[in-house]
């Protein structure tokens, strides 16, 4: 599997691989080892990438890496859909989130977006498939995934920024979109940067 680095951030690495070849599960793993491994300094046969230990039912795990046995203390995301997969790494305790769609989407997966959209012009395809890549990133960020509707998802006007009314995080959405792939990566803002 080939990937490329996506223009990240500053304190974040992201990288997108495809191989429709390559199972999700080891494209994921591939790709934080490498970024880990670029990260750090040291060889990618160093790196053990692993899943968290669930904390109760319904949790989310997240990979982890480990070198020589000890945890590595970075956050990692990783978002796949079909054939292809995004992993972004950053510092410890940092919050992000990740969305993953491809730019001509299916006629199902149109109208998911379709029934939860707060656009107006539902026939602009691109525009629709950003706006979702987006609210899903804020989702994805904000820690409760799925159990938030997409319709509370709010963004500014541009859709660069984004937050969840309940709650007092905001988060800096950042357009990644690559090789015919819609990539959006949802930053949280810190508490002195809030409007």
């Amino acid at each position: 599997m080939s990937s490329i680095a996506l223009d990240a951030p500053v304190g974040i690495d992201a990288r997108l691989g495809w191989d429709p070849k390559v199972e999700a599960h080891d494209r994921k793993r591939a790709l934080a080892r490498e970024i880990v491994a670029a990260r750090l300094g040291v060889d990618e046969r160093d790196v053990l990438i692993n899943r968290e230990a669930p904390g109760s039912f319904g949790f989310h795990t997240q990979l982890i890496a480990e070198i020589d046995g000890e945890v590595v203390p970075l956050t990692i995301r990783n978002i796949s859909f079909r054939a292809a997969t995004v992993v972004a790494v950053g510092d410890a305790g940092r919050i992000f989130g990740l969305d993953l769609r491809d730019a001509q989407p299916d006629p199902e997966t149109l109208a998911e977006i379709r029934r939860h959209s707060h656009l107006f012009n539902e026939d602009d395809t691109a525009a629709l498939v950003r706006h979702w890549t987006r609210v899903q990133a804020v989702r994805d960020a904000d820690g409760r995934g799925t159990r938030v509707a997409a319709e509370h998802v709010r963004l500014h006007a541009g859709g660069r920024r984004g937050w969840i009314p309940d709650r007092r995080a905001r988060y800096d959405v950042v357009d990644l979109s690559r090789d015919g792939w819609v990539i959006t990566l949802a930053t949280a803002r810190p508490a002195s940067d809030e409007d």
